[in-house]
């Protein structure tokens, strides 16, 4: 499963959410591999699921792609628990 870390300008942010979600990722048994990148790119590039702050996933979000959305970037919690709810109990 291919997971995209999707913030405005493809660096900090989106860099620790997606190691933050390959973490969790691991720990909930999920095979997939979280990837970081800014939002021009992401709005053409295909994934199973893209993941970030609310207000970028409203951005992103075409009515097609899976979007899941997190408040708290660094929160392992928040993060496995809205990995649990769009994809293991999806």
């Amino acid at each position: 499963m291919k997971i995209l870390a999707v913030c405005g300008n493809g660096l900090g942010t989106s860099f620790m959410l997606s190691l933050n979600v390959n973490k969790a990722l691991k720990e909930l048994n999920i095979d997939g591999d979280c990837k970081n990148m800014d939002l021009a790119s992401a709005k053409t590039e295909q994934a199973d699921y893209y993941i970030g702050s609310p207000e970028i996933m409203d951005q992103l979000n075409d009515g097609k792609k899976k979007t899941i959305r997190v408040v708290n970037m660094v929160n392992l919690n928040e993060i496995k628990d809205a990995l649990k709810a769009h994809i293991l109990e999806g």
